[in-house]
């Protein structure tokens, strides 16, 4: 089979890794509370990370920066939350669509807290992503309401979180950051789960839930490292926006979401502004190479 197929097939599974995590999100939170929800998901991500980190003798979870974890882990919690807001209140077209601004944000703040150069393209690709995200939420748009801009808060607390995993990856190694993170943040889902909200004991029904919400976002992640490894970024960073019409397709069949054609127009722009500059760095950089 050509690298090139079978990229696109590795992609497909991310797609689908992503929409087992909205879906099973929508249907734990029929009963959980969504700190119940994130405690599962940080439980079985220790749980799949620990074997790794046992056979590699225990190395990975000795870190220099331990501070850097705790930041990086109250982030990314924070981001989740967001998104589990957004997954309740908003079509999962929207929801996909502001996504899509998670890079814009990236590249601003690996500015800010990295040196990083802010090369014209970059500057372009910011400039359309933020007119995408104004099409997407303007004052007749069905995410102009408070989940859209949760929404796009948790965007950028997610941008946020990928520039500490950068600044991490300087000492320390992905088991530990993975297995660092997914530790911290179970005391901040399990205590409000148990002391502010009622915790609900999960019934037989839930478990099959509980594990394709754990496991989704691992293959999600673990699939798309498979595609960049068979094919060129600027190759394969353009079938995410197949996500777009796939959400929007699971939306419709399952929960009877209508999509706003303007959301597409918003989530195209976006896109339209992140593949242009995917393109340009990867020219740049083999410009730099030769």
């Amino acid at each position: 089979m050509p690298p090139l197929l079978q990229a696109v097939l590795w992609f497909g599974g991310t797609m689908t890794g992503f929409a087992g995590m909205a879906i099973a999100a929508r249907s734990l939170h029929a009963e959980m509370s969504t700190f119940e929800i994130l405690f599962f998901r940080s439980l079985i991500g220790v749980l799949v990370v620990l074997p790794f980190i046992v056979r590699a003798g225990f190395v990975d979870i000795k870190v220099q920066k331990f501070h850097w974890h705790l930041g990086r882990a109250i982030v990314q919690f924070g981001a989740q939350i967001c998104w589990m807001y957004g997954i309740v209140h908003l079509t999962l077209s929207d929801l996909t669509a502001i996504e899509f601004s998670v890079p814009i944000f990236t590249a601003l703040l690996a500015v800010l807290f990295l040196g990083e150069r802010m090369w014209r393209h970059k500057w372009i690709a910011t400039i359309l992503g933020f007119a995408g995200v104004l099409i997407i939420l303007r004052p007749e748009g069905s995410a102009f309401n408070l989940a859209g801009l949760v929404m796009i808060l948790g965007s950028f607390l997610y941008a946020g979180s990928g520039v500490l995993v950068k600044f991490l990856t300087r000492t320390e190694s992905p088991q530990g950051i993975i297995f660092w993170m997914n530790l911290l943040q179970l005391p901040a889902g399990l205590l409000p789960a148990i002391l502010i909200y009622d915790w609900v004991t999960p019934s037989l029904t839930d478990i099959p839930w509980i594990l394709v919400w754990g496991l989704s976002g691992l293959w999600a992640h673990y699939t798309m490292a498979r595609a960049l490894a068979l094919a060129d970024i600027t190759i394969v960073f353009p079938l995410d926006f197949l996500r777009l019409p796939a959400m929007a397709v699971i939306g419709y069949l399952l929960y009877a979401e209508a999509l706003d054609p303007w959301t597409a127009v918003g989530a195209l722009v976006i896109f339209a502004g992140n593949w242009y500059s995917v393109r340009e760095e990867s020219r740049r950089g083999s410009s730099l190479r030769h």
